[in-house]
């Protein structure tokens, strides 16, 4: 499976770069649930989801990831 990076946009992961699968086009998927953005431990079971949304490439082949919500603890399982 390939990784294409992304930089998301807004939200509590604003600034993060980081690689994820990516669709058979290339590009990433179109919508990205992040449960624990800063990457530090593993992620907490029934903590809050944060939803963004894919938008364009940047000149270097980074995409960018939008923050579109953040889900209440438990809303996404």
């Amino acid at each position: 499976m390939s990784e294409v990076t992304v930089r998301f946009v807004g939200g509590p992961a604003h600034d993060l770069v980081r690689p994820v699968p990516a669709e058979p086009d290339g590009a990433p998927p179109a919508h990205w649930i992040l449960r624990h953005p800063d990457g530090a431990g593993p992620a907490p079971a029934g903590g809050p989801d944060h939803l963004y949304r894919r938008e364009h490439p940047a000149g270097d082949g980074t995409w960018t990831m939008r923050f579109v919500h953040t889900y209440p603890v438990g809303m996404t399982e």
